[in-house]
């Protein structure tokens, strides 16, 4: 199927043939035809780089009427890189239709610019929800009598914190529009919102439901805890022209593994929730650029990140939540191109990898830290061809070449090469020479398999989650500051809107509910308890709000404590 095929307007048809369009992605070829010929509201499922933007936005300018300057679609996505970048794919699709505009709202721009751009008018509004909802407040949007709704990447602006932002301005919306949902992965709140919101929606998946791109090779490493920089920095040297974001799990861990890499001489930078939004840009510009190699990052800062060719997604830190990984993954393979996950493990994560697996439909590879060795002899090649294919400025070298020639007398051509590759190659051979294996041994790895598996698990109630701001790295954190220990094994993790439930090794159940029973986070007064049975049943939403009912019913039979402060 052709872009001609797809009966889209001429002077749409001219501006992606100028791009260099020429056949449709899947999720293009599925959702363009359906799109443009009935009006039902739509899921579609899709990883990030599989073309999504085009996918809804060239049935959006197709149908937009260009003598009507009120606001007929609104496209909603997490983050202001999105979309800043759907902007810009929109007025490079419409650049031949006369009188349609697209106008861009977001959070850390001037907002009276906004306000004025709003009331000149335009036909399509891309948005993120925080400023969005604001403007609307303030009257200076209606969408009162918008025809079609697009929430971009809705998983994303979930875990992002924007559901109360998404309620408010879809309560807000005609109930005749069109409503568009776009996701990466279908969790359970996404499917709970496409029931709140879209009447009866059609379904397109390109791919298996949760799974990972096709076109990206997974790879682990195993090694100690204490060794995970140093083998971060052996895969980075491994891969000399590596393209890459490195996760990590919080701000502080994102800033300590950037600055020592930017100490160690590699071209690095954070991108952390910390950073002004003048600071992320110029981050951002830099990356973009390629003046930088890696980009160090949280998941929360890295959500909606407009980078295209990266070869890496490099996980410093596994996540807690399987589907966090597909999204980290996601962030390369893009459009066609292979990339590769990486993952540092330290042994009492490789449990963690399974579910990974299990969930993505994908292999994990072993792979094994290179040696000193190895590695030098990688560099050696990697600058020989860049020497080989080097551009020479003839012009210029040439009035030096006579003196450059005498400093060369006596030496052979061998020699003048030996001499000019160990410029650059000494530091390698150096820094590798008598390098130790940094890989975990193979029976090291089984006996903490094994000791693993024979952990007996409980499975905990606690009457907090994302409306309290528990996330998994809170609840890690309140567990290790009560039980002042620290070694404690947990299991599965699975936070709601106003409670959650975790596993943890069952030799240590009294003692967490003792200490964390009367804890307070942020003014709520936290109860835990055993659940029976220690599976997570994610869609047996009966069984979710039994249990809601029995702990706060024991809950108000409690005696009241004093509270301890979180």
């Amino acid at each position: 199927m052709t872009f001609n095929e797809t009966g889209l307007k001429p002077e749409i048809l001219k501006a992606i043939q100028e791009i260099g369009f020429e056949n449709p992605t899947p999720i293009q070829e599925k959702t363009i035809p359906h799109l443009l010929s009935n009006k039902n509201d739509l899921v579609a499922l899709a990883q990030t780089g599989t073309g999504k933007t085009a996918a809804f936005g060239l049935p959006l300018l197709h149908n937009a009427s260009a003598q009507n300057n009120n606001v007929q679609a609104l496209v909603l996505c997490p983050t202001r890189e999105l979309c800043l970048q759907i902007s810009r794919d929109l007025d490079r699709f419409s650049k031949y239709q006369q009188g349609i505009k697209v106008i861009s709202v977001y959070g850390g721009a001037d907002i009276v610019k906004q306000i004025r751009d709003l009331k000149a008018g335009g036909q399509i509004v891309v948005g993120t929800p925080g400023r969005v909802h604001d403007l609307i407040r303030r009257k200076a949007l209606d969408v009162s009598d918008i025809r079609w709704m697009v929430l971009d990447e809705a998983d994303e602006m979930l875990t992002l914190g924007f559901k109360e932002e998404l309620d408010a301005i879809l309560a807000n919306t005609p109930p005749e529009k069109q409503t568009l949902l776009f996701s990466a992965t279908m969790p359970s709140e996404i499917a709970e919102m496409a029931d709140k919101y879209l009447n009866n929606p059609d379904e397109l998946a390109v791919g298996k439901r949760n799974s990972g791109a096709e076109n990206v090779e997974h790879h682990y490493y195993v090694v100690h805890a204490k060794d995970k920089y140093a083998a971060l920095k052996r895969i980075a040297d491994n891969y000399p022209d590596c393209y890459a974001i490195v996760f990590c799990r919080t701000r502080t861990e994102t800033r300590e593994v950037a600055e020592q890499l930017i100490e160690d001489g590699y071209n690095a930078d954070a991108l952390h929730g910390d950073l002004s939004q003048a600071q992320r840009d110029q981050v951002m510009a830099r990356f973009r650029s390629r003046h930088l190699q890696m980009l160090v990052a949280t998941d929360v800062a890295a959500r909606g990140l407009d980078v295209s060719d990266l070869s890496h997604a490099i996980n410093y830190s596994l996540p807690d939540d399987p589907e966090v990984y597909i999204h980290r993954s996601g962030r390369t393979g893009r459009a066609g191109k292979s990339g590769i996950s990486v993952s540092i493990l330290h042994m009492k994560e490789t449990g963690k990898l399974k579910q990974i697996e299990k969930l993505s439909g994908k292999k994990f590879i072993r792979k094994m830290i290179p040696s000193g060795e190895e590695i030098c002899e990688k560099q050696l090649f990697h600058l020989v061809n860049g020497v080989v294919n080097v551009e020479t400025n003839d012009a210029q070298i040439e009035q030096y070449l006579p003196q450059i020639l005498e400093q060369f007398e006596g030496l052979d051509t061998k020699e003048i090469v030996k001499r000019f590759v160990s410029v650059e190659f000494n530091k390698f051979l150096s820094y590798y020479k008598n390098a130790r294996d940094l890989n975990v041994a193979f029976h090291e790895e089984k006996k903490e398999s094994r000791r693993t598996e024979k952990l007996r698990f409980s499975r905990l109630f606690i009457n907090a989650g994302k409306k309290q701001n528990l996330n998994a790295s809170t609840l890690i954190g309140l567990i290790n500051e009560y039980t002042r220990k620290k070694n404690i094994e947990i299991g599965k993790i699975d936070i709601q809107r106003k409670f959650s439930f975790f596993e943890v090794d069952s030799n240590f159940e009294k003692e967490i509910i003792k200490s964390l029973s009367r804890v307070s986070l942020e003014g709520h007064t936290l109860v835990v308890d055993r659940v029976e049975g220690t599976s997570f049943q994610k869609d047996n939403r009966s069984q979710r709000s039994r249990g809601v009912r029995d702990f706060n019913s024991d809950q108000k039979r409690r005696r009241p404590e004093k509270s301890r402060k979180y």
